[in-house]
């Protein structure tokens, strides 16, 4: 069974930084890719950045710059580094791992609990 186990949510002031950390319970390279995902109160949750299996990260445009993805496949992790922190990235962060479908399988989502980061002004 693929667990997938947040860490590294806090508090911090505005300006400031926080680094995420996801632990996978299998070997990260069966994922397609891996990301993180936020929701704040009331809002949908959202993609904040992804890295493929061959490590080409994407990111929100809201991030982009501040943020910065990466995959440790020694360890199993997907990290998120956050820099520049702003009120608004206040919301709980998902990790996200999916594997693509094919013809004998659907495709599979897999999602943390969540960890939550707040950023006051």
């Amino acid at each position: 069974q693929v667990q997938l186990e947040e860490s590294g949510g806090g508090s911090v002031q505005a300006g400031g930084s926080l680094r995420l950390s996801c632990a996978a319970s299998v070997n990260i390279q069966s994922f397609n890719d891996m990301g993180w995902y936020r929701q704040a109160p009331g809002d949908q949750r959202d993609l904040v950045a992804a890295i493929t299996s061959g490590g080409s990260p994407i990111y929100a445009a809201s991030v982009k710059g501040r943020f910065a993805i990466s995959r440790d496949n020694a360890k199993n992790t997907v990290n998120l580094q956050m820099d520049s922190l702003k009120p608004e990235d206040t919301a709980v962060y998902y990790c996200n791992a999916n594997v693509q479908g094919h013809a004998l399988r659907p495709p599979q989502t897999y999602w943390g609990k969540g960890t939550l980061v707040t950023v006051s002004s």
